[in-house]
């Protein structure tokens, strides 16, 4: 008889389970994989926290640190800053065939459609009608001297900030790619 009670109260608990488990979402399988993606653990950046002084999720970072992969520029868009740099930024990558061969590249997909693949001013954006640039071994930079005589430092922050009608090309070259493109640029400027 003790068997019996106990079978019978397994159905019993059985059925129960099935009944009350069959009562959820029928388009949900009752498995969840990574909650977090679900349930946020984490609060959002415009949310407040009690965790902080001001209450502010999104804190600035401590003064003087320099996120990881970021390389510092410490010279102004101004003329001082381009002056600056001039004469105290030098190219410090590996003047290697490959770095040129990247280069050459680089310059090829960002710098020839105004500048054209010789570097004379005549890329297909000036065909087009815009503005021409100086050539680099004929030119006179607009901010003084001959284009042929431009620094490592005079075109790293002129790729950096831009001058004129060409546009800062910072978030499209990263530092070390800007280096590769003024290895070409030099190339260029002998020709």
């Amino acid at each position: 008889m003790n068997k019996i009670k106990i079978f019978g109260a397994t159905m019993i608990a059985i059925a129960a389970t099935v009944v009350v488990s069959s009562c959820h979402d029928k388009r949900s399988t009752g498995w969840q994989y990574a909650p977090n993606m679900y349930e946020h653990i984490a609060p959002e950046y415009d949310q407040k926290n009690n965790n902080f002084k001001d209450g502010k999720t999104a804190q600035l970072p401590p003064p003087g640190t320099i996120p990881v992969g970021f390389t510092r520029f410490d010279y102004p868009n101004t003329r001082a800053g381009y002056d600056q740099a001039a004469v105290e930024v030098k190219n410090m990558i590996a003047q290697t065939q490959q770095n040129y061969a990247e280069g050459k590249k680089l310059y090829e997909s960002f710098c020839s459609p105004c500048h054209g693949f010789t570097g004379q001013g005549d890329g297909t954006v000036v065909q087009h009608g815009y503005p021409a640039p100086p050539s680099y071994s004929k030119g006179q930079s607009s901010r003084g001297g001959a284009m042929k005589d431009l620094t490592d430092g005079k075109i790293y922050h002129t790729i950096t900030y831009g001058v004129n009608s060409m546009g800062s090309y910072a978030s499209q070259l990263a530092p070390e790619e800007r280096w590769k493109v003024i290895m070409y640029v030099h190339h260029l400027q002998t020709l």
